[in-house]
């Protein structure tokens, strides 16, 4: 599997719809996450992130127009110790809830499934960032409908141990826009990942299709230390 152009991986598709990605930058010192949510209803672009503790939340930007909070209003990132949730729906709380009892990131979404959004049954992509003792790994995972079929769920974990630097995984929910909106394939996309804090922000904020992106939330972890920088980007103001 070659590694692709974060660039054009974002650039080229209007509606990859929810992204994560996780790498580590160049230097190897740190670990990265983002994501982005993005719309096309006027639901699911009423929305900004805001941070919520030592993770974030979605809120209504304006709550009149506020439709249906039921999948698009969640926790995105929590944090466990030290692991860092990254998700695009309430399998955020599940994950935390079940790890913080014990159980591990895989066994946690066993009682998960894709959302019940029909005839799109969005997949849940999940992730989780684990820095202990100068060492960073991870894990990313996928619940979708069987091709379209709502009676089974697949569900996919994919992990990275000792991720390379420079170079990250980036796993979203459409592969393209359509009606139905086609699920995402395949293992999580590797890709180049370079720059500060800000200029990775700024590369996939403006990379994302202008009238579509809604929010964005990027995180560099240091590796050694645990500290951590966050910068989130709202398209409502």
């Amino acid at each position: 599997m070659e590694i692709r152009s974060l660039k054009a991986e974002l650039s080229e598709n209007a509606y990859p719809g929810r992204g994560i990605i996780i790498g580590r930058t160049p230097d190897g010192s740190k670990a990265v996450t983002a994501y982005f949510i993005m719309g096309r209803s006027e639901n699911s672009r009423n929305r900004v992130f805001v941070e919520d503790g030592e993770g974030i939340r979605t809120q209504a930007f304006d709550p009149a127009k506020l439709s249906d909070p039921s999948l698009i209003i969640y926790a995105p990132v929590r944090v466990l110790g030290n692991d860092t949730i990254v998700t695009n729906g309430d399998q955020t709380d599940t994950i935390f809830d079940n790890m913080k009892a014990g159980q591990t990131f895989e066994q946690s979404l066993r009682v998960r499934e894709f959302e019940p959004d029909g005839p799109n049954f969005t997949p849940r992509i999940s992730g989780v960032m684990h820095i202990e003792d100068g060492k960073f790994t991870y894990t990313m995972s996928i619940l979708k409908s069987n091709m379209g079929d709502p009676d089974c769920c697949n569900r996919y974990t994919f992990d990275y141990d000792n991720p390379k630097a420079g170079q990250a995984r980036f796993i979203h929910t459409y592969m393209e826009d359509g009606n139905p909106l086609p699920s995402y394939e395949g293992e999580p996309t590797p890709v180049e990942i370079s720059g500060n804090i800000d200029e990775f922000t700024d590369f996939v904020w403006t990379n994302l299709n202008e009238d579509n992106k809604v929010s964005l939330f990027v995180r560099y972890i240091d590796i050694a230390t645990g500290k951590y920088e966050t910068r989130i980007v709202n398209k409502n103001k």
